[in-house]
């Protein structure tokens, strides 16, 4: 539930409440982004559910973080297929949801990492405490990064294409 409020302000933050075929509108542009968003919070949040559920054990910190790694891989990817919105900031948010996916598989290297350390039962603590680390600095960086598409010159046709989105709409409300 933390994850989706932090995702939520860093959204309201960036502003968030064609004529090339390869390059979408900004609204339909910010509609998989933020689809894509939607999507990793709600897997991200059962994986880190199931672990307070009695998953407190090595297969079910294994069972976690691949899901955990699956919604990541997913966000990674879309991130990088939303390609580049039809503004003029558009060049530079493509870059920077390209760097951020970079920074999630980077994060997904960490995670796996921490499961392959466990070994028995004290492992799962420790490994624990680097998976929650480490989905708290995806937040930030997911946060920093909507923060950061406001910040672009350009940014109003974006704030504008956050605000006309369904998708955003439906991740702002909680929906």
């Amino acid at each position: 539930m933390l994850l989706l409020v932090v995702l939520a302000g860093a959204l309201l933050a960036a502003g968030c409440g064609g004529s090339d075929d390869d390059t979408p509108s900004a609204t339909a542009w910010a509609d998989e982004v933020c689809s894509a968003m939607t999507t990793w919070i709600g897997s991200v949040s059962s994986a880190t559910e199931s672990l307070g559920e009695g998953g407190l054990s090595e297969d079910g910190l294994e069972d976690a973080v691949d899901d955990v790694r699956d919604a990541s891989q997913t966000l990674a990817d879309d991130l990088q297929e939303a390609g580049r919105p039809e503004t003029d900031a558009g060049q530079e948010a493509e870059a920077l949801l390209d760097g951020l996916a970079d920074d999630v598989e980077e994060n997904l290297q960490e995670l796996e990492s921490a499961v392959d350390d466990v070994s028995g039962a004290n492992d799962v603590l420790s490994a624990i405490s680097v998976i929650t680390g480490t989905l708290s600095t995806m937040a930030d960086q997911v946060g920093a990064a909507f923060e950061q598409l406001g910040q672009l010159d350009g940014a109003a046709e974006l704030e504008n294409a956050f605000e006309e989105s369904d998708e955003c709409s439906a991740l702002l409300s909680g929906q």
